[in-house]
């Protein structure tokens, strides 16, 4: 047959295109136990037979032309690598059938995060921006093929008009690769490397949450006090000033996280946004406040604040209370004033201010000999913060 050489006992490459071609019905070798195999029926097909463990495998490849010689012979060599290595090819190779596709695995991420969301608002936009955004390009990609090409092409269209969003879409990317390295899919995590393929964004026109200056806090309050707001609102808003914790935290607030003798408020690391369990110290002024919610108690509630429907109030009420009375804040600002107040007028340490505010220290050599939360040395702060509302804001500490 032209083309076609005899094989010897160690020959290899022994087929040419054209014997692949035109090779009639029988089990031709190419050396290195590579076949093609060709059926009466003149169809073909290239079989790898390899000794695993003792045992004989006969490994299909594929057909030509699809496959061609050449691609057969690659292939093959790998598989023969991968036994001389101790594994099993065909073991590999259900291994790899067994590798989701992105979309797989970010459903599988998304339901594995059940009960951990912040709300079902936060769960849905966690999908649905991946779903807009990712799924178009890398949705049917196996999860161990994507490449920092891909992640960056994917961001490409929406980086520069929708910043904040895309921000959100490439964390997101990031925690399902992180996922499936952990799963044992992958090794690295491309999401991490594509931020110097991308253009700057221009963070000067991001718009801060509106805050007062410190010295106007006090008399916010008055005014919130003096209002027509129910009793439990303008406590929840007291209680957020005095403490500088987040709104969430304060309206979301339950009795058994308090100890007053101790004048300890621990919130929970599942409410908290960090996830990890944060102790407040209470001052005189926060354990007043408290004392005055308990009066307001009904039924027995868990919450500290409910709104009428026996939830915790909306995140709503807060921000509608200050806008309505002329505040020029948000809620959230006030931790903000509380910052800029004990960083301008105080000596308390940064480190002590920035664990009254729950965060996260993002050196990490400082952050690994933070064995304390600095709960006692916190008291002194917050003591001298609710000193500084009581006096109107006429006074530092």
């Amino acid at each position: 047959m032209s083309g076609y050489k005899p094989a010897g006992r160690h020959r290899e490459k022994v087929l040419t295109a054209a014997a692949v071609r035109n090779l009639g019905e029988g089990f031709h070798s190419d050396g290195g136990n590579l076949y093609l195999k060709v059926d009466a029926s003149g169809a073909r097909r290239w079989i790898l037979r390899l000794t695993v463990n003792g045992k004989r495998r006969d490994l299909g490849l594929g057909s030509p032309p699809v496959v061609t010689l050449l691609e057969a012979r690659e292939v093959a060599l790998q598989h023969r690598k991968t036994v001389k290595a101790g594994d099993d090819p065909l073991a590999a190779k259900r291994r790899s059938k067994a590798i989701p596709n992105f979309k797989e695995a970010a459903e599988q991420v998304h339901a594995h995060n059940e009960g951990g969301w912040k709300n079902d608002k936060h769960k849905k936009q966690w999908l649905s921006s991946l779903e807009a955004y990712a799924f178009p390009l890398l949705g049917s990609k196996r999860i161990d093929k994507i490449d920092s090409h891909d992640v960056t092409i994917s961001l490409d269209s929406i980086w520069t008009t929708k910043p904040e969003t895309a921000r959100r879409v490439k964390q997101r990317i990031g925690s399902v690769l992180k996922w499936a390295i952990a799963r044992g899919f992958r090794t690295d995590n491309p999401a991490d490397v594509v931020q110097q393929a991308l253009a700057k964004h221009d963070r000067s026109k991001v718009k801060r949450m509106k805050a007062l200056p410190y010295g106007e806090v006090a008399n916010a309050i008055c005014k919130v006090n003096e209002s027509k707001a129910s009793n439990l609102t303008k406590l929840a808003f007291e209680l957020l000033v005095h403490t500088a914790c987040r709104s969430g935290e304060v309206r979301g607030a339950e009795w058994a996280e308090f100890n007053l003798t101790k004048r300890t408020w621990t919130i929970p690391a599942s409410r908290m946004k960090m996830k990890k369990e944060h102790r407040v110290p209470l001052t005189d002024a926060a354990v007043n406040v408290l004392e005055r919610a308990a009066k307001e108690r009904k039924d027995d509630s868990d919450l500290v604040f409910p709104g009428t429907t026996g939830k915790p109030l909306s995140d709503m009420t807060l921000s509608k209370l200050v806008k309505e009375l002329g505040i020029d804040a948000v809620p959230h600002g006030f931790r903000s004033s509380f910052r800029d107040w004990a960083g301008e007028t105080t000596a308390h340490p940064r480190e002590v201010i920035e664990f009254a505010l729950a965060h996260v220290i993002q050196n990490k050599a400082e952050a690994a000999y933070a064995r304390s939360d600095l709960l006692e040395r916190r008291r002194f702060l917050m003591a001298d913060w609710s000193d500084f509302l009581a006096t109107g804001g006429k006074k530092g500490s």
